[in-house]
C-alpha cells in the first residue's frame, strides 16, 4: 500500500509540477488579448498621430484663410482711402493685395496725383509694400 500511496503522490506531484509549467505557457485567449493590446495600442499611436497632422494642418489653412482676409480687408481700406480722398476718387485706380503687398493699376492725371495713392495706399494699416504701376494720362 505504501508503493501505491508514494506512487499516487509522485502522480500527482508530478501533475501539479505540469500543471504549473503549462501556466507560463501563453494559451489561445492570453495570446488573443496580447494581439488586442498591442493592436489597440498601435491604433491609439496612428490616432494620437493623425489628430497631430489634422491639427497642423488646420493651423496653416487657418493661416491662409487669415491672409487672405486680411489682403481683402487692406484692398478695402485702400480703396476707401483713395475714394475718400478729392481728386482720387473720379480717377481709374485698381487696387489688389497679395501678402500685405498692396498693388495700384489704372491711370491718374498727374505724378503728384499717382504719389498721394501711393501715400494713401502705404498709410493703411497692415500694408507692408505699395507697388504703384499707375500710368500718367493728363485729361483733355
Amino acid at each position: 500500500m505504501k508503493k501505491t500511496v508514494s506512487f499516487e503522490v509522485v502522480a500527482v506531484s508530478l501533475l501539479l509540477v505540469l500543471g504549473l509549467s503549462a501556466c507560463d505557457k501563453p494559451g489561445p485567449a492570453e495570446s488573443a488579448g496580447k494581439k488586442i493590446d498591442k493592436a489597440a495600442e498601435k491604433m491609439s499611436k496612428n490616432l494620437v498621430d493623425a489628430t497631430e497632422k489634422v491639427e497642423i494642418s488646420l493651423a496653416e489653412n487657418s493661416n491662409k484663410a487669415g491672409g487672405v482676409i486680411d489682403d481683402a480687408q487692406i484692398t478695402t481700406k485702400v480703396k476707401a482711402a483713395i475714394f475718400a480722398e478729392p481728386g482720387l476718387k473720379s480717377l481709374q485706380i485698381g487696387v489688389d493685395t497679395v501678402n500685405a503687398v498692396v498693388s495700384l493699376s489704372g491711370s491718374v492725371d498727374s505724378q503728384a496725383n499717382s504719389n498721394r495713392a501711393q501715400g494713401l495706399a502705404g498709410a493703411v494699416s497692415g500694408v507692408n509694400q505699395v507697388k504703384n504701376h499707375l500710368v500718367i494720362k493728363p485729361l483733355k
